[in-house]
């Protein structure tokens, strides 16, 4: 039987660069292994957009827009929004009953994102169960492999733990999912820190050439080189982390260049944008095709979610029957 692979897209804004390289390339690889389900997650997307909701959905058919026109396959691929799964909640509030509150409390990601996202105010519960809906996202299906990056490892433990501790109570039942590491698992935003649309750091699939070009501009280089000639330390560089990625293991040519002050950081920077840009053309082309064609994309939508249904339903009544409430 094929196994199951599941994951989800926030749409509080267009994809950019670190959900290309950190997961979604690895999706599209590995899309004809498994049966895929790929979904929005406009629930997740609340816990920290609650003030401000309103451009939820508008971002959410953007970023699927965007997954279809990477080639994220709808023939193969049950393409759904959470908030149509209406048995994700219910299975939320069970999970919930047996998740003691310091497993949610300790999640590195949960502390990172209060230090780092400190002009909105995240102490609701919503933020802090955001790990136990994760988990109903994934355990509605019994979805076996999870695509992730390492930060989101944590959340993909206390997954596992809620599963064992359901199988331990009430008998064997959900599976205990994997996770899928992509190749490149951080990729830098323009200040250094990972790219996130959360920090504003982020270089979108859809920009285009100029405004690739400014935002490479913006990116912290080395900051003991001064002058052209100066030797430069790749190793401290985030530009450089970028030509690993979109140049693999033959980064020696740019190294010596920067080590032997042959190249300037602005020059640098303008050869990497001019390399991001060309890898995205045949994205946008197709992007812009399908923005002409929205019915198209809200029926992927649904047909996405009608299947998905049959199967949390069917879940979600075997979780009554276990629990002794159906």
């Amino acid at each position: 039987m094929q196994k199951k692979m599941l994951t989800g897209f926030r749409p509080t804004g267009k994809l950019h660069l670190g959900h290309l390289h950190g997961n979604i390339k690895n999706l599209i690889e590995n899309q004809k292994k498994y049966e895929n389900y790929f979904f929005l997650v406009d629930w997740h997307a609340l816990s920290t957009e609650y003030l401000n909701p309103g451009n939820i959905k508008k971002n959410l058919i953007e970023c699927l827009i965007d997954l279809v026109a990477l080639g994220i396959d709808p023939d193969i691929t049950y393409l759904y929004r959470q908030s149509d799964i209406k048995a994700i909640p219910e299975l939320t509030l069970y999970l919930s009953m047996i998740t003691p509150l310091p497993w949610l409390e300790r999640c590195p990601t949960y502390k990172e994102q209060i230090k780092q996202l400190k002009a909105k105010d995240l102490s609701t519960l919503g933020f802090l169960s955001y790990p136990v809906l994760m988990a109903a996202d994934i355990l509605i299906v019994n979805a076996d492999i999870i695509p992730v990056g390492e930060d989101q490892l944590p959340h993909l433990e206390i997954t596992r733990e809620i599963a064992r501790r359901f199988n331990h109570i009430y008998g064997n039942y959900f599976i205990e999912p994997q996770e899928l590491l992509s190749k490149s698992t951080r990729v830098p935003g323009t200040d250094g820190r990972k790219m996130s649309k959360s920090y504003g750091n982020s270089i979108f699939l859809s920009d285009d050439r100029d405004t690739i070009r400014k935002k490479v501009r913006q990116m912290i280089t080395d900051p003991e080189r001064i002058r052209k000639t100066d030797p430069g330390h790749p190793e401290i560089c985030n530009v450089f982390e970028f030509y690993k990625i979109y140049m693999g293991k033959d980064t020696s040519g740019i190294e010596n260049r920067c080590r032997k002050g042959e190249i300037g950081c602005t020059a640098c920077k303008d050869e990497l944008a001019c390399m991001i840009s060309d890898s995205l053309e045949d994205f946008q082309e197709k992007r812009t095709a399908l923005l002409k064609d929205k019915n198209y994309i809200h029926d992927i939508l649904k047909n996405g979610s009608k299947k998905v249904n049959d199967v949390a339903q069917a879940t979600i009544s075997d979780v009554r029957s276990r629990m002794g409430i159906d």
